[in-house]
């Protein structure tokens, strides 16, 4: 006969399963997808979500008793220490998406966190993740690298140059100057003019810009 107790945490397991479940579903096809459409990255954030949540899952009820607390957090800090983001092939928002799947499977799945604490916390999390990425938050702001057919030495000259090319120029960082071929890379942030912005049902064209 099953013990009693052991049903009810095994209940309360899978209780906090759904909610983590719902609550990666929420934001990787309610928030990212729509607005990102990285298909690609949504069972990363997926296997990353559930797996931290199983880990988390099993390391706490391997760690009840004596120590518990400690061998917990000893191995979640040698689960997280595995996580690597390259910030080169990721981009800032998708980081930030990332760290969100990680939090709710930690949120979800630590058996001392009452459900519905857990609850609340997660929806604090979705909202403040879809709040800070909405499209009609700086929505002209743009990043691009180009490729400049011209070394500029002044930056008021370099600015002008990216002023004309793209709009209004927010910062910029030189990644390559070339003298033999007479060219300079820029990884720069800037603002779109009113006129480029596109008409509500346009698509825009994805792709890194390169100006020659």
């Amino acid at each position: 006969m099953e013990n009693p107790q052991s049903i009810a945490s095994l209940s309360t397991l899978f209780a906090h399963l759904a909610l983590d479940l719902v609550a990666v579903a929420v934001l990787t096809f309610g928030v990212f997808c729509p607005r990102h459409r990285r298909r690609e990255l949504i069972p990363a954030y997926l296997a990353l979500n559930v797996g931290l949540f199983v880990v988390v899952a099993a390391l706490a009820r391997a760690g009840t008793g004596a120590g518990g607390g400690l061998a917990l957090g000893f191995g979640l800090f040698g689960v997280l220490s595995i996580v690597r983001l390259r910030s080169d092939t990721v981009q800032h928002q998708e980081v930030a998406y990332y760290f969100a799947t990680l939090v709710l499977g930690l949120l979800c799945g630590l058996p001392g966190l009452g459900l519905g604490t857990a609850t609340a916390l997660a929806a604090v999390l979705l909202l403040v993740v879809y709040a800070a990425d909405h499209p009609r938050l700086y929505r002209r702001d743009r990043r691009a690298v180009v490729t400049l057919d011209a070394v500029h030495r002044e930056p008021a000259a370099l600015r002008a140059d990216l002023a004309e090319r793209l709009g209004e120029p927010l910062g910029w960082t030189v990644q390559e100057v070339d003298y033999v071929r007479d060219l300079m890379v820029v990884e720069v942030r800037f603002r779109e003019p009113e006129s480029r912005e596109p008409s509500p049902g346009a698509t825009r064209p994805s792709g890194t810009p390169r100006s020659r």
